[in-house]
């Protein structure tokens, strides 16, 4: 159940703002959680079962970055204003206006996760734990993963896949129904989707500057500005006490993941057999009571 939020609120960032919500009291002793979303470009709707961690009188938060959800969007802006490094500032601003970046966890979740490593790399001293949920350590490695995935889809799907991206019409329904079929394997195995997930999509068709931008048409043909990004090198300078957390049948396969979990020196890693890329809403009652132990233990 999707807890209401107790405040909701807008920070100002980049020319324009920044939405955010708060479920819980954030004057309370409990270690809020921040929670940053995927895409790059989806919205926080997706993990708002999250909100379910703020049962204990945690305060979690959620917002939607620059460019998608309620946030301001910018629909002519391109690779250079859409950049990992505005990600990282947003959330220091978020951190800065809530008055919370003394003490927090940070859970990330695909995208989000990948940025909560690029925070942790900086070492900031209020960072008390981090949580990267389904998340890769290299783009290259998702996209290699991604092909290995894709050859053991139905022959007819697969062709249909490689015969409009070679086309140039990944708008053509023909190829959108054919994305669904990877989609209901590796993204969310609940068919069909929740609605907080499916309001995720929606909102993403209706603008999708920042994921097309950053990632491409979609979970697997990646060919926008994070194409190369890689954070493999840089994995054992994150101090913060870390959950790795994937499901079998995930996107985020084990080989994305590895980098993690060998170079981090306090790590963990959770695998939900039932689950593939949002184990938050496929088995709901294990996530949380792995996350929840999690934080607690490092509040």
């Amino acid at each position: 159940m999707i807890a209401e939020p107790t405040a909701e609120g807008r920070v100002p960032f980049s020319g324009g703002e920044t939405w955010y919500r708060v479920t819980g009291d954030l004057g309370t002793a409990s270690t809020p959680l921040v929670v940053l979303h995927g895409g790059p470009g989806m919205t926080h709707n997706y993990v708002l079962s999250l909100t379910e961690l703020a049962r204990n009188g945690r305060p979690v938060i959620h917002y939607d970055q620059v460019g998608c959800g309620n946030s301001t969007h910018y629909p002519d802006r391109g690779p250079e204003f859409f950049t990992v490094g505005l990600f990282l500032e947003e959330l220091d601003a978020v951190l800065a206006h809530l008055g919370i970046g003394g003490r927090y966890h940070l859970l990330g979740q695909s995208w989000g996760g990948m940025l909560a490593a690029e925070h942790a790399v900086l070492r900031p001293p209020g960072l008390r734990s981090v949580v990267l949920s389904n998340s890769p350590a290299s783009m290259l490695l998702w996209v290699a993963e991604a092909n290995r995935l894709r050859k053991d889809l139905p022959a007819d799907v697969r062709e249909a896949l490689d015969r409009h991206e070679q086309d140039g019409t990944t708008d053509d329904p023909e190829y959108v129904a054919a994305t669904q079929v990877f989609y209901d394997r590796h993204v969310c195995r609940i068919v069909p989707n929740p609605d907080e997930v499916r309001r995720t999509f929606e909102l993403n068709e209706l603008d999708p500057t920042v994921y097309h931008t950053m990632n491409g048409p979609n979970e697997f043909f990646c060919i926008g500005s994070l194409k190369e990004w890689s954070i493999v090198d840089r994995v054992p300078l994150i101090q913060a006490p870390t959950l790795l957390v994937t499901g079998a049948h995930d996107e985020a396969t084990p080989a994305t993941v590895q980098p993690f979990f060998d170079g981090i020196p306090d790590v963990r890693w959770e695998i939900l057999e039932a689950s593939s890329h949002m184990p938050f809403v496929e088995e709901p009652d294990r996530y949380f009571s792995i996350v929840d132990g999690f934080l607690v233990e490092h509040d």
